[in-house]
């Protein structure tokens, strides 16, 4: 007997919807009519957004949506304002669409109403919006390609391709640990279908059963490349089979089509909690951006436009509601006047002689002002200034036990995770061995079993479901591994986390705290003993904090747990089995981020350091007499360094050396070097020594893993250097 091949089923539903003209009847005449205005005007707004980038109005790409207006107005026909949405760099459809319906009155019809008042809000501010102004929803900050309208359920647009779909997964991940009933859609086109970011987005929202809606547009392009060119096979839907996420492919250009889609979506998700991908097919008329057609790049034939043209949503759509007798040749007029009335009457507030073609201009008093551009960066920790700050040196000794410190980190976030039920963990293996790989997450999960959240091998996908989380209400905590592992998670730390509140406008919270421990030292190599300090404090939306003895951790994290803006706190694995006295009972304090101790009082020179190195500074100027005075800096992050600490030492000892173990190319001192001779020059008698490992990543070897790190004797010769040269001077 041979061997054979056995087919394999799966038990993943994959459907193709198809839509009949009957479909119109199960529809609410209402919401036809309310679905048709949305259709003419969405296309007379980005009509009309085309000659003003043509006519040099518009700053910036004008990516249009134009051909695939159907797919949104009928997908958000189906959703409540509670629902949320986010898109990618072509979203001026689903905005206008989702905020239309949040803004429209209970009972509105085009018909036998006038137009609706907050219409006119919506088309001026998103208008302003694209164009940089300062009534924009974002304040004109994030432009066309970077939407965010939260009232209405649009946590924000991003041009990232594929920066997106994980987000919705957190929205929606939100919603369902609070119990709520919305659900969440994450818009995107094939071109990010590609990405492993939607591969692991549409994962971790079926492993965790989130009410996820995957909506993508197969408009058969990204850019110039046609799908053919990007993937075998090129149905989509069936891109969720094998994580089983049930798929629908529907007509993109049918806004019918979608709204049953949608409708399916939703009640899949009520049954069996979700995900659902979603595949419209539909066709964008124009080029990537701007005004011409594809076939003007060559890269499409005119035949090919011309049979997708002839589908048109906002000439079919209409046919087929006259075919019904639901509507007429005058009606239909009268809602392309009423169109061009919202648009001309947007245009005209922000436009000075609007119309005039060589005249008009920006109204100058729209724009943003200038000295604001650093507003919103990260915010004033006004929301700790109710906290109880203690310092050690406050505690009386009776109150105080020893602790290692390993200890101290798991107890210190269960008892964050006791005091708000919106705090919840997650991260690969947090779960399990005890508390994590670093047992930092010890009996967590006795306590908070559905908050302690042990994750696939996908950085990038849970920590972009964290950013969402937080958008939506919630206080995530990212355990990175090993901090080289936050490269994988770029995207989400850097380009997302560390830039959306001040690309949307900068007036809400974004808590995401990041956990990660240094392992340099223990042999782990290149790839796995990175200090990630330097990385973070590219992007000034982090705060970066760094304990050197439990107390401080205690506080720190405290302070990171009630902190708005983005947080990384640095643990290092030297410290872990360190002990230090900690309150006995008194957990409840916090550390002041952005203020540095004195480890060591000096008056010979200034020493800035943290983490492992605050011991090893401090032994060495004891074992050397040299009577340095050594600052354990705590906050690294530049914007947030306690120049009032630093400044004041410095002025005494007229000398600044800056000691870290990381290696020089990924340290944080290079910046404080420069930052330092800016602001201390005239108090400095001597160029600054900054004293790093060396160029090379630590590797193996632990002799060469030694070499490669800032070792006492290096902190010790460099100390001497100084003495010696402050002596002679």
């Amino acid at each position: 007997m041979t061997s054979k091949l056995v087919a394999l089923e799966t038990k993943t539903p994959w459907w193709r919807l198809e839509s009949t003209p009957d479909d119109l009847d199960t529809v609410d005449r209402r919401e036809l009519m309310v679905m048709l205005e949305q259709l003419i005007l969405i296309r007379r707004f980005e009509e009309k957004l085309l000659k003003l980038s043509v006519a040099g109005i518009l700053h910036g790409p004008a990516h249009s949506s134009i051909g695939q207006e159907g797919a949104a107005v009928g997908a958000m026909s189906v959703l409540r304002s509670g629902d949320k949405i986010n898109g990618t760099h072509r979203m001026h459809h689903q905005f206008l669409a989702k905020a239309l319906n949040h803004a429209t009155p209970a009972g509105y019809s085009p018909v036998d109403a006038d137009i609706a008042e907050p219409h006119r809000d919506v088309v001026y501010r998103t208008y302003a919006e694209i164009l940089g102004l300062r009534p924009g929803y974002c304040g004109g900050r994030g432009g066309s390609m970077h939407l965010r309208f939260p009232e209405a359920g649009i946590l924000g647009s991003n041009a990232i391709v594929g920066g997106n779909p994980a987000h919705a997964v957190g929205y929606a991940f939100a919603d369902k640990l609070q119990r709520r009933r919305d659900i969440s859609v994450a818009f995107f086109g094939d071109g990010a279908m590609q990405t492993g970011a939607a591969y692991e987005a549409m994962n971790l929202a079926a492993l965790y059963s989130t009410p996820t809606v995957f909506f993508v547009e197969n408009n058969l392009y990204a850019v110039s490349t046609h799908l053919s060119e990007q993937t075998r096979e090129t149905r989509l839907s069936a891109r969720g089979l094998s994580l089983g996420v049930p798929g629908i492919e529907f007509d993109g250009m049918d806004p019918i089509a979608a709204r049953l889609a949608m409708q399916q979506a939703r009640s899949i998700i009520e049954k069996e909690g979700g995900p659902v991908l979603l595949e419209a097919k539909t066709y964008r008329y124009m080029h990537q951006s701007g005004a011409l057609r594809g076939s003007a790049f060559r890269y499409r034939e005119k035949d090919e436009e011309e049979a997708w043209q002839a589908r048109d949503p906002v000439r079919s759509f209409p046919a087929q509601l006259e075919a019904r007798g639901l509507v007429d040749a005058a009606l239909r007029r009268r809602l392309e006047s009423r169109a061009d009335e919202l648009i001309d009457g947007a245009l005209s507030r922000l436009l000075e002689h609007y119309g005039d073609e060589r005249r008009q201009r920006i109204r100058p008093e729209l724009w943003p002002d200038p000295a604001e551009v650093d507003v919103g960066i990260r915010g004033d920790l006004g929301e700790l200034a109710g906290r109880r700050v203690r310092e050690l040196a406050d505690v009386p000794p009776s109150e105080l036990v020893e602790m290692r410190f390993q200890e101290v980190i798991p107890r210190a976030m269960l008892r964050n995770m006791e005091r708000s039920d919106n705090v919840f963990i997650l991260g690969e293996d947090v779960h399990r061995l005890k508390g994590g790989t670093a047992g930092a997450t010890k009996d967590i999960g006795d306590r908070f079993p559905e908050r302690l959240i042990g994750t696939p091998i996908c950085e990038n996908g849970f920590t972009g479901l964290a950013l969402g989380a937080a958008l939506n209400g919630m206080r995530p905590v990212v355990e990175i591994m090993y901090p080289d592992f936050c490269l994988v998670a770029a995207d989400q730390l850097f380009n997302q986390i560390a830039k959306v509140r001040h690309m949307f406008g900068g007036s809400f919270p974004v808590p995401v705290l990041v956990r990660s421990r240094v392992t340099a030292g223990t042999g782990y190599g290149s790839q796995h003993s990175m200090d990630a300090s330097g990385l973070f404090a590219l992007y000034p939306g982090w705060r970066i904090l760094a304990p050197s003895r439990p107390y401080d951790y205690i506080g720190l994290l405290n302070a990171a747990m009630a902190c708005n803006d983005p947080v990384l706190i640095v643990e290092f694995n030297d410290l872990f089995k360190e002990t230090g006295p900690v309150p006995e009972a008194d957990w409840d304090y916090v550390v002041p981020i952005g203020k540095a101790r004195i480890a060591r009082p000096g008056s010979r020179c200034t020493i800035l350091t943290y983490g492992t190195m605050v011991d090893v500074c401090c032994k060495v100027a004891e074992q050397t007499g040299i009577d340095a005075e050594v600052i354990d800096l705590r906050t690294l992050d530049p914007l947030g360094l306690d120049w009032e600490t630093i400044g004041s030492s410095v002025a005494r000892t007229n000398a600044l050396m800056i000691v870290e173990q990381t290696t020089r190319g990924t340290s944080i001192g290079s910046r404080i070097v420069s930052d330092g001779q800016a602001r201390l020059f005239d108090w400095l008698d001597h160029e600054i020594v900054h004293v790093t490992g060396s160029n090379a990543s630590p590797v193996v070897s632990k002799i060469l893993e030694s070499a490669a790190l800032a070792s006492r004797e290096s902190v010790e010769a460099a100390l001497r250097d100084l003495d010696a040269r402050l002596g002679s001077e």
